[in-house]
């Protein structure tokens, strides 16, 4: 009986660990990472969106989602892209 009791605790903790891995396959494939960055300024116009990359990531840096659907990274501490967060941002406010 203690035997199919331990068998029993077994499988659910193995089929939890099967779970979880998958959730975190999941998440990193849903997850871009930036192999390098551009230097361009990209104008406002082009600009539909952006968000950051995620702590799977080696390195945090954001990404501009344009009109066409390209996903561009950008370096976060350049001035001009913290001008281009700031004033996307706001138009999410409105």
């Amino acid at each position: 009986m203690r035997s199919l009791m331990f068998l029993l605790v077994l499988v659910l903790f193995c089929s939890l660990q099967d779970t979880s891995s998958a959730m975190d396959a999941i998440i990193s494939a849903n997850s871009v990472c930036c192999e390098g960055i551009t230097h361009k300024k990209i104008t406002l116009k082009q600009i539909v969106s952006y968000h950051w990359t995620t702590s799977s990531c080696a390195k945090k840096d954001i990404v501009f989602t344009t009109k066409a659907g390209k996903k561009i990274c950008v370096d976060p501490e350049n001035t001009f892209v913290k001008r281009q967060v700031v004033i996307l941002d706001s138009r999410v406010k409105v």
